[in-house]
C-alpha cells in the first residue's frame, strides 16, 4: 500500500464500471462530468464512505451505535485512504433549532466565552451579580465612609408557626444573642415566652462593627460564620440617616433606617431573590432546558390563531361563511351558535366582516362563557385537547401562524441567561448580528487583562469561523438564522465553514458542489478557502461544474462519457491545462470554447404583456417596483443575499397565487401586483424533495407508472389470472410482497451495532409476489422494468404512446439516466426540480402558465444546461412564460431579459440594479453581474469570429 496516494481498484458503486484510479495525497482534485455520470458515487459513496467506515471501526461497539455508519463500497481494494469528512447538500438540517451559529460551532464557543468571562447584571434591578467571598465583602464595605456603623447577619426562614422561644433556642446555644424580627431588635436572652412566631423571617445578628474595623480578622470571621449558617447567603445592615435613606434597599429597625445589602456565595441577586447560573455553558443554549425560554421552549416563536387565515375574505358576512374553519360540516354547529346569540349582543351577521367593530370581533374570538359559547379561542382549545389525531393536527395548522414569542421576544433564552454580558452585549445580541458585524464587535471588545487571557483562544476560534463564513460569501447572514430558511447552496457553505474552521490535517475532505447558489463574482474567495484547506496538508476532492473551480484545481478527473449506463468510466485524468486540449473530454470542449451557448442573433420580446409588482419590502427588499415580461425567458440574477428569492419566491409567487384564487403562503409585504389577468396559472418549482420515502420514484411522480401498470394488466396472462393494474403496485396490498410490504429489504435490529438492511428473503428485493413476477411483457417482469433507466424504458415501451410521452418529458429535462424505480429520497435538489418541471410540462392543460424556477442549473454540467435551455424553448413555444432565479453564465447569455438585484447582499442589496437584455445590462454596468457577463459575452463573440 502506497502512503503517497489513494489507490482504488475495481470500484463498482452504482453505475461505476470497475474503475481503477490513483489519487495523490495533499492535492486538490476536481471530479467533473455530465449529471448522472457517477461523480458523487465515486467521491461520496466510495471515498468518503470508506474513509468514514474505517475510522468508525476503530471505536468500540458501544460507541458505534451512536454514529452513522455507511455501507462498505463495492470495490476490490481501496488503499491509502485517510479519515474522511464530507460536505454535501443532503446534510442540511430542516429543524428550526439548527442555526448558522450551531451548525458552525460558533454558538458553542460563544457559550463557553460567556460562561468563562461573562458579567451578570440582574435583569430586574440591573445590579451587578457575582459570587461573594469574605474578602470581596470586606472590599465592598471599605467603600463606605469612616464612622459608618453596620451589622452582619444571616436569615433564618421557617415555614411553620411555633413559639418564638423555641425557634431562637438553637441560636442561643450556638452563641448568638440578638436578632431582627418584625422590624425590631430582640435579645434572645430576654423573656420570649408566650410570643407566637408565625414563620416570619428572623435575621440572626453575628456581629456589630464600625468602619474602619480595627480587627479585620474579626470581620472576616463574622462574615464566614454568617455565610456558613445562611447556606451561602448573608446580610450587611448599614446605618443611614433619613436624608440618605434609599427606599429601595432601606429597612427600619426600631424606627431607625438601615441600608440592607445582600451577599451570596452563589449567583443570587439578594435584592430581587433571583438565582443565576452563569458558569454553565448550557445556560446560554436554547437547546438546553437550562437556557431555553420556558414559554416557546427555545424556538423563538409560538403558534397562534391567525385571523388573516381564519377570515381569508373579510368582505364576506358571518352568515355567508366569513369564518373559514366553521364552513366545514363537522364544525358548522359553531357558526349556528354564533348566529343564535348574535342579536342579543348586537353582532350584525349580514354585513362584511371587515365592518365589524373591535368589540364585536373580540366577542367572536373570546366567546360568551355565560352562554356556553367559547368563540374561536374556545373552539381551538377544544381541538388542541384532541390533537393526538393526525387529521385534527393538520386542520389546526391551517389556521395558525408562527409569531415571535412574547416572553423572550425571539431571543429563545430565559431572562436569567440574557442577564450575562460580555462587554455591552448579551449572547442573543451577538447571535442577532450579521457575520461581518459580529467579527468587528469581537475585535473591538475591550476586556480586563485577566478576562482577555481567558477569552483569547475562544475569540480566536470564533473569529476563524466567522472569517470562513465571510470567505464563502455568507457575511450577510445573521448567526441566529435558521438553516431551514437558507437556500441549498447557503446551507452547504455553512456546513463547509465547519470543515474549514477546524484545524485538522492529513484528512480527506469531500466537497459536493460547494459553489451551489454562489454568484460567479463570489467564487474567488471560495477558491482561496479551499486552497487553504489543501495547504494544511489535506487531500481535497471536489465534485464541481463551476469553471473557475475546475481551472484552480491541481488535478481534474472527468467521469463519463454519458449518464447512467453510458457513464461510470474515467474519461480523463490530468491537469486543467491538459483537460482543455483533450479531444475526448466534453468538459474540455466547453472550457476551451469549442462548445458552448452562443449569443442569440435575436432575443424574444414579451408576447403576453408584463406583470408589475409594486412596493415589495419584505426581508431586505427596499420598496422594489419591477416589471416581469411574459412569454420570454426572464432571469432574476444577483449576488447571494441580494433579495432574489425574497422578491420572486416569497413575494411575487404567493401574491399571484392569491390573485388567481390558489392556496399559497402569506406573501412578504407589498403594495400591489397587476397583470395577473394575462396568465391562468402560476407554478413554483423549487428544490424541495418530491418525497422522503423510497416508495416515491420518478415514474410514480409523473404518473407514468399508472400507464406502465396498465400495460402489464393488459397482457393475456394477467387477464387470465384476473390481475388488475393495482396488483402491479408495490404500495398497496394485493401484488406486493407480504414479507417486506413492497420495500424490497428487511431491517434487522443489531442493538449496539448499526441496524442492517438485507434483501427480503421472500422476494429477493423484487418487491412483488412471485405470481406477479411471472407476468411478463416483452420478456421482462414489472420488477425488471423498474430497474431500467428512463432512456432504456423509452425504447422498451415502443408503440405505447402514453408511456413514451411521459418518459420523453423526463428525457427532455436531462433525467434520462435515472432508473424508473429510483427512490425519491436519493434524488438531488436539482434532479427533484427538473422532475417537477417534467411533470408540469406533461399536463394536458394548455392554459397560459407562468413557471417560476429557483436555480434549476444546480448540479448541471455545461452540456446539461444546453439541454435544459432546449426544454425552456419548448415551453415558451407553446405560449407559457418562464421566470428563473439563477446566475449561471450560460443561462444568462441565453436569456431574453435579465432583472439584476443588488448591488450587494443584505442591506447593501434589495434593489433592482438594472433590467434589460444581457447586452443592455453590460452597457449599463455598475454591478457584479454586468462585470462577469461582459467577459462572457466578449469571449463568446471572439470564439464565434474565430
Amino acid at each position: 500500500m502506497s502512503q503517497q496516494r489513494i489507490a482504488l481498484r475495481g470500484v463498482e458503486v452504482h453505475n461505476l464500471r470497475q474503475i481503477d484510479l490513483d489519487l495523490p495525497h495533499g492535492q486538490w482534485i476536481v471530479f467533473c462530468g455530465v449529471s448522472g455520470s457517477g461523480k458523487t458515487s465515486l467521491a461520496v459513496d466510495t471515498l468518503y464512505a470508506e474513509g468514514q467506515r474505517r475510522y468508525i471501526e476503530s471505536f468500540s461497539p458501544y460507541t458505534r451505535q451512536f454514529l452513522q455508519q455507511l455501507e462498505k463500497p463495492a470495490a476490490e481494494r481501496i488503499d491509502g485512504i485517510p479519515a474522511a469528512i464530507a460536505v454535501t447538500p443532503r446534510q442540511a438540517s430542516r429543524s428550526n433549532r439548527s442555526t448558522v451559529s450551531t451548525a458552525t460551532e460558533i454558538a458553542e464557543y460563544f457559550q463557553l466565552l460567556f460562561a468563562k468571562i461573562g458579567n451578570v447584571y440582574c435583569h430586574r434591578c440591573q445590579r451587578h451579580v457575582r459570587r461573594d467571598t469574605p474578602q470581596t465583602i470586606v472590599e465592598r464595605l471599605a467603600e463606605f465612609p469612616h464612622g459608618t456603623r453596620f451589622m452582619v447577619a444571616w436569615r433564618d426562614e421557617v415555614l411553620e408557626s411555633s413559639p418564638l422561644a423555641e425557634r431562637v433556642n438553637p441560636w442561643i446555644q450556638g452563641g448568638f444573642q440578638r436578632g431582627i424580627w418584625r422590624s425590631q431588635m430582640i435579645n434572645f436572652n430576654d423573656s420570649l415566652e408566650g410570643i407566637l412566631d408565625d414563620g416570619e423571617p428572623l435575621d440572626v445578628i453575628v456581629d456589630r462593627l464600625t468602619l474602619p474595623t480595627t480587627n479585620p480578622t474579626r470581620l472576616r470571621d463574622s462574615l464566614e460564620t454568617a455565610l456558613e449558617h445562611g447556606a451561602g447567603r448573608c446580610w450587611v445592615l448599614i446605618e443611614e440617616d433619613k436624608q440618605r435613606a434609599d427606599s429601595k434597599c432601606t429597612v427600619q429597625i426600631d424606627g431607625r433606617n438601615w441600608r440592607q445589602i445582600g451577599f451570596s456565595e452563589v449567583m443570587n441577586c439578594e435584592d430581587c431573590g433571583i438565582s443565576y447560573t452563569s458558569d454553565d455553558p448550557r445556560s446560554f443554549s436554547f437547546n438546553s432546558p437550562l437556557g431555553a425560554c420556558e414559554h416557546c421552549e427555545g424556538f423563538g416563536t409560538v403558534a397562534s390563531m391567525d385571523m388573516d387565515l381564519i377570515v381569508p375574505d373579510a368582505q364576506k358576512t358571518l352568515r355567508g361563511g366569513a369564518i373559514a374553519p366553521w364552513n366545514t360540516p363537522a364544525y358548522a354547529h359553531e357558526l349556528e351558535e354564533l348566529l343564535e346569540l348574535a342579536d342579543d349582543y348586537e353582532i350584525p351577521v349580514d354585513v362584511p366582516f371587515c365592518q365589524l367593530t373591535e368589540s364585536q370581533r373580540k366577542l367572536i374570538q373570546d366567546g360568551v362563557p355565560e352562554r356556553n359559547f367559547g368563540g374561536l379561542a374556545g373552539f381551538f382549545k377544544w381541538l388542541e385537547r384532541r390533537k393526538y389525531k393526525l387529521h385534527l393536527r393538520v386542520f389546526l395548522s391551517r389556521w395558525r401562524s408562527y409569531r415571535t414569542c412574547p416572553v423572550c421576544h425571539g431571543t429563545r433564552l430565559k431572562p436569567e441567561s440574557l442577564a450575562t454580558r460580555v462587554g455591552e452585549h448579551h449572547i442573543a445580541e451577538f447571535m442577532a448580528m450579521k457575520v461581518q458585524h459580529c467579527r468587528e464587535s469581537l475585535a473591538n471588545l475591550q476586556l480586563p487583562v485577566a478576562e482577555a487571557r481567558l477569552a483569547g483562544m475562544l475569540r480566536g476560534e470564533i473569529d476563524s469561523r466567522l472569517h470562513y463564513l465571510e470567505s464563502v460569501g455568507l457575511g450577510y447572514l445573521t448567526l441566529d438564522r435558521p438553516l431551514r430558511t437558507l437556500s441549498t447552496g447557503e446551507s452547504q457553505r455553512v456546513a463547509l465553514t465547519s470543515a474549514l474552521g477546524s484545524s485538522l490535517v492529513n484528512m480527506l475532505y469531500v466537497l459536493d458542489e460547494p459553489s451551489i447558489g454562489l454568484h460567479p463574482h463570489d467564487v474567488g474567495p471560495l477558491v482561496s478557502a479551499i486552497s487553504d484547506l489543501r495547504d494544511r496538508g489535506n487531500t481535497v476532492v471536489v465534485v464541481e461544474h463551476e469553471e473557475e473551480i475546475i481551472r484552480a484545481a491541481d488535478q481534474v478527473v472527468e467521469i463519463g462519457p454519458g449518464a447512467g449506463e453510458q457513464g461510470g468510466e474515467i474519461v480523463f485524468q490530468g491537469t486543467p491545462q491538459e483537460l482543455q486540449t483533450d479531444s475526448q473530454s466534453i468538459t474540455g470542449d466547453y472550457l476551451a470554447g469549442r462548445r458552448g451557448i452562443g449569443v442569440a442573433a435575436e432575443r424574444r420580446s414579451p408576447k403576453h404583456g408584463w406583470i408589475r409588482l409594486v412596493g415589495a419590502r419584505g426581508n431586505n427588499l427596499q420598496n422594489v417596483e419591477v416589471e416581469f415580461p411574459l412569454g420570454v425567458l426572464c432571469l432574476v440574477s444577483g449576488v447571494s443575499g441580494a433579495g432574489k428569492s425574497s422578491l420572486v419566491e416569497e413575494t411575487l409567487y404567493p401574491a399571484l397565487c392569491r390573485q388567481l384564487g390558489k392556496d399559497a403562503p402569506q406573501p412578504l409585504p407589498y403594495d400591489a401586483v397587476t397583470g395577473d389577468g394575462q396568465i391562468e396559472q402560476c407554478v413554483l418549482m423549487d428544490q424541495s424533495p418530491i418525497g422522503r420515502s423510497p416508495r416515491s420514484n420518478p415514474v410514480t411522480y409523473i404518473k407514468a407508472f399508472d400507464e406502465i401498470r396498465k400495460v402489464f394488466a393488459d397482457t393475456p396472462e394477467a387477464k387470465t389470472r384476473n390481475f388488475t393494474a393495482s396488483h402491479f403496485s408495490f404500495n398497496v396490498e394485493g401484488g406486493r410482497c407480504t414479507r417486506c410490504k413492497g420495500e424490497g429489504q428487511i431491517e434487522i435490529d443489531m442493538q449496539f451495532l448499526t441496524d442492517i438492511y438485507m434483501l427480503c428473503p421472500q422476494c429477493g428485493g423484487a418487491r412483488y409476489r412471485q405470481e406477479i413476477l411471472k407476468i411478463r411483457y416483452r420478456g421482462r417482469s414489472i420488477a425488471d422494468v423498474l430497474e431500467l433507466t428512463i432512456r432504456e424504458a423509452f425504447v422498451f415501451f415502443r408503440g405505447r404512446a402514453k408511456v413514451q410521452e411521459k418518459l420523453k418529458r423526463l428525457m427532455d429535462v436531462g433525467l434520462g439516466y435515472l432508473r424508473l424505480g429510483q427512490g425519491a429520497n436519493t434524488l438531488s435538489g436539482g434532479e427533484a426540480q427538473r422532475l417537477k418541471l417534467a411533470a408540469a410540462t406533461s399536463w394536458k392543460n394548455k392554459s397560459r402558465t407562468l413557471f417560476i424556477l429557483n436555480e434549476p442549473t444546480t448540479g448541471l454540467h455545461f452540456s446539461d444546461i444546453v439541454q435544459l435551455q432546449d426544454c425552456f424553448a419548448a415551453i415558451l413555444d407553446v405560449g407559457h412564460s418562464l421566470l428563473v432565479v439563477d446566475h449561471d453564465l450560460q443561462l444568462m447569455k441565453g436569456a431574453d431579459y435579465i432583472i439584476d438585484m443588488g448591488p450587494g447582499a443584505a442591506e447593501a442589496g434589495g434593489r433592482v440594479v438594472a433590467c434589460g437584455t444581457p447586452e443592455e445590462l453590460v452597457r449599463k454596468g455598475n454591478s457584479p453581474t454586468a462585470d462577469v457577463l461582459a467577459r462572457a459575452l466578449a469571449e463568446t463573440f471572439t470564439e464565434q469570429k474565430a
